[in-house]
């Protein structure tokens, strides 16, 4: 029997070179474009029979691809026995081998493996070759991921099969330039991993700070020196019952039901809130409004939970909205009663609608206030975390769908200051809000911190981050190398 012609070298080059045509991007002249099958040894895992409980539990680390966390794998959830690899397509990587997550909802994560391990048979996994440095490696995919999902793509379920991996072009430059990239890319990641932890530490302090200067506002400590120098003639009590007059209310509930949280200050006075503010008004009769007439149409979606503020209103015609929708009025406030929103912070002032009325989903609790009562003082408890997380434990309705009912509204016991108080605190939180935001737009630089993470990768993959030594002996010949042992 004749031996199998031995492949010359010409003949092993040209199968694991990519010719220029296919090549992605021009690289340094030491550098080559290769196939990736040609750098690694590929491979994926399996999963032993999970009705064998003894094949479960075991000393041998198992990683799906719901651990990848695009960083070093250093445990698994999960283990498995001697048994139960023998008896799969389980089979142990070494430390250093790269994962890949082929298909599912992590399709394209990465992990380096930091310890030897078995994974399931969703998992690409890479062992490089004596030429290449698997940190290079693991970044070089990283840097190319977008790529090998798009290629994936071509069938019903998404996968990144090991075909398309093997055939796909890897750009290997020279071992100590493969060392210096990775060195340096984990350098720069370091630091911007440092900038991303104090951005978090700024958001925590904003929220941190902002509730205290609420919490003040509320108890009268943040307009202290303001009320030590404005002689006080009028009332909580005064401001009260002049409400009640324009609402045509008697104080049924004697003040002296109410039990009060804390101390406020002397001129001041507990109530409750739906007894000084109107909680969903009947709808107002509109006159001389036609069907086809535009007016402000605003959806949940519309308010910002961020930044308490519509956003991008709708235009609809009356017709289309005047039955089967909130109806609210300029400067009103719209409060999210529903689950998920109302814990988010989803609550604005309607400001800017169009004839001075509008339309909107019918998830809005709507607030309407008088003469008597600063608007803005009322959105400012209605959208701070402590009035959000007792709304939250009055909840009703089913998981999901749960809501707050109107009845914690109208009952939420509210501290009233006189009018000229509320129009002082509600001076004093716009700065202080203002100078807030300022700080929090820190927060906008998280965005531009992983865009800023693909810039690197995408310069390091070309060699333009200042590492490369054109002296370096040429990447073919590490291939060669390679290609000679096969």
């Amino acid at each position: 029997m004749s031996k199998k012609k031995q492949k010359s070298m010409e003949e092993l080059l040209e199968e694991a070179l990519v010719p220029e045509e296919e090549q992605p991007y021009k690289v340094p002249e030491n550098w080559v474009w290769v196939r990736s099958g040609h750098v690694a040894k590929w491979g994926s895992g399996g999963t032993p029979s999970r009705k064998r409980l003894e094949y479960y539990g075991g000393d041998i680390p198992w990683i799906k691809t719901g651990e990848l966390n695009d960083g070093i794998v250093n445990a698994s959830e999960e283990t498995i026995t001697e048994e139960g690899l023998q008896n799969s397509s389980a089979k142990i990587f070494p430390k250093g081998s790269i994962v890949i997550a082929m298909y599912g909802a992590t399709i394209g994560k990465l992990g380096i493996l930091g310890v030897d391990a078995a994974t399931n048979q969703a998992c690409a996994v890479g062992q490089p070759y004596d030429f290449l440095n698997s940190k290079y490696m693991f970044y070089y995919f990283l840097a190319r991921r977008s790529d090998l999902i798009v290629l994936g793509k071509g069938g019903a379920q998404p996968n990144i099969s090991q075909t398309i991996i093997k055939d796909f072009p890897f750009a290997l430059p020279p071992l100590n330039e493969q060392k210096r990239i990775a060195e340096k890319v984990e350098r720069l990641f370091a630091k911007l991993d440092e900038a991303k932890r104090l951005i978090e530490e700024v958001k925590g302090s904003f929220e941190l700070r902002w509730e205290s200067i609420l919490d003040k506002a509320f108890r009268g400590e943040l307009t202290k020196k303001w009320r030590s120098k404005n002689s006080m003639i009028e009332k909580g009590d005064d401001i009260f019952k002049e409400i009640q007059k324009v609402y045509k209310k008697s104080n049924k509930k004697d003040e002296h039901e109410i039990n009060p949280p804390y101390q406020i200050p002397q001129n001041w006075r507990w109530v409750r809130l739906g007894d000084i503010v109107d909680i969903n008004p009947p709808k107002k009769k509109l006159a001389d409004i036609e069907d086809d007439q535009i007016c402000t149409f605003i959806p949940m979606t519309s308010i910002s939970d961020k930044t308490g503020e519509i956003e991008n209103p709708e235009i609809r015609e009356y017709a289309k909205v005047k039955k089967g929708y909130t109806f609210f009025l300029e400067n009103d406030i719209l409060f999210a009663k529903i689950t998920p929103c109302m814990e988010n912070g989803k609550t604005a002032i309607a400001q800017n609608l169009i004839n001075g009325f509008g339309f909107g989903s019918t998830e809005f609790h709507v607030i309407r206030t008088n003469s008597y009562i600063n608007t803005k003082l009322i959105y400012y408890l209605l959208r701070s975390k402590k009035f959000r997380m007792e709304a939250k434990k009055e909840m009703t309705g089913a998981v999901g769908q749960q809501r707050v009912p109107k009845s914690f509204l109208e009952n939420y016991l509210f501290p009233l200051p006189t009018k000229r108080e509320q129009d002082k605190i509600v001076e004093l939180l716009d700065k202080l809000y203002a100078k807030e935001v300022e700080i929090s737009k820190i927060e906008a630089l998280e965005g531009e911190i992983d865009s800023l993470r693909q810039s690197i990768l995408n310069k390091a993959f070309r060699g333009e981050l200042g590492t490369n030594d054109p002296t370096d002996e040429h990447a073919i010949e590490l291939l060669k190398e390679v290609l000679k042992s096969k």
